[in-house]
């Protein structure tokens, strides 16, 4: 069997959200071409693989298309029915299928967040969104999300099958291989500046992520003596959040990382009072259990597949209310015994997702798929 995949997601240099997600499965897929000599995997790119991409094998070739502009609409959908050989199945790891596909196709929903909150996003990616994702999940055979949440919400939207929309949790970063390049406060004082007990924010800057009530919220904190480390690429519509520590009087307490490598993460889970995620809204929340995974006591939404993430080993805010995140976000730092037993539960949530799973889970779909036609 030859499974075609569409790889542009993971092939990108700094990975987070969905980038992530393919990457990882691509990199899971990868370690079964040696065990699986009946599988072959055709990666479809618009650019030469990155270094940090799977060596090409027998079974495991790259695929360069083109052109690059509407390769969805235009260079996929062309490369697929010209080819002699094609693939017997097709995957998507994105909200974006292939215009016209000779094969039966599946696509990854993350979450309908550009459904529920349209305001969060720019004309130009909700466009895209709303309207390419309506095609895909039409003409998708399956769609993989990664909670119930979503599944539902899916199933709702798009008018899909029960057993046509499949949940597949998410896994974990692993620190086997990490070189990892800080490991306590000295470290994370001379590479980050950072000086005092710290709350720990990871994530997109975007007005999703709720954000500006976050720092609201810190400003408010009996315990002056602790910064907001906030680690997170610019992502759209930041610029109120950027103004936020200022408005609030906090400018010299919050710290913008930006991106940060993934060796330096553990680190920063590690040494937080504790990690906090107050999005309006998420399809999974990843960072949820790599803070757990790494002994940091989590802080989170009560909202959307969250509570799925965290189940008993996180504490829970309302995030609309700037009051309750104070509140909670108090309760933890100030009380030593509730955090141990936070990273306690924490440690057994988190080994429960792993991305080995998540992958097998995806490819006896994809062969079932491959196999009906």
């Amino acid at each position: 069997m030859i499974i075609g995949i569409d790889g542009n997601e993971a092939n990108i240099e700094n990975k987070v959200g969905i980038g992530e997600y393919a990457y990882e499965l691509i990199c899971q897929f990868y370690q079964t071409v040696s065990e699986r000599k009946d599988l072959k995997f055709r990666i479809y790119l618009k650019d030469k693989p990155h270094l940090d991409m799977p060596v090409p094998t027998e079974n495991w070739q790259y695929q360069i298309v083109g052109p690059k502009k509407f390769w969805t609409q235009i260079g996929l959908p062309l490369k697929l029915f010209m080819e002699t050989k094609k693939p017997d199945v097709f995957f998507s790891p994105s909200h974006y299928a292939p215009r016209f596909s000779p094969v039966p196709t599946a696509i990854s929903i993350m979450d309908l967040s550009y459904i529920h909150f349209p305001e969060l996003f720019t004309k130009h990616d909700l466009y895209q969104l709303v309207n390419w994702t309506k095609y895909s999940a039409k003409n998708a055979r399956k769609i993989f999300t990664i909670s119930n949440f979503s599944r539902n919400d899916i199933i709702k939207t798009y008018k899909k099958n029960l057993e046509d929309v499949i949940t597949t949790y998410l896994g974990i970063k692993g620190i086997e291989n990490l070189s990892i390049k800080t490991q306590n406060m000295n470290d994370l004082n001379k590479k980050f500046g950072i000086t005092k007990p710290y709350i720990l924010f990871v994530g997109t800057l975007q007005p999703r992520k709720n954000i500006v009530k976050l720092i609201e919220a810190f400003s408010l904190l009996k315990n002056k003596d602790t910064e907001l480390v906030i680690v997170g690429k610019k992502g759209w519509l930041f610029e109120e959040i950027l103004a936020a520590p200022e408005k609030f009087g906090v400018t010299e307490r919050v710290k913008f990382l930006d991106f940060v490598e993934n060796e330096d993460l553990p680190g920063l889970y590690k040494n937080a009072l504790c990690f906090v995620l107050p999005s309006l809204y998420e399809g999974f929340g990843l960072p949820v259990l790599e803070a757990m995974k790494f002994g940091c006591p989590t802080v989170i939404s009560d909202t959307s597949s969250l509570p799925e993430v965290g189940g008993d080993a996180a504490l829970y805010f309302d995030p609309q209310s700037v009051d309750d995140i104070a509140k909670k976000l108090e309760t933890v730092i100030s009380d030593e015994k509730l955090r141990t037993e936070m990273i306690k539960k924490g440690y057994n949530q988190a080994r429960k997702f792993s991305w080995e799973k998540t992958a097998k889970e995806t490819l006896k779909v994809l062969e079932e798929l491959g196999n009906a036609r």
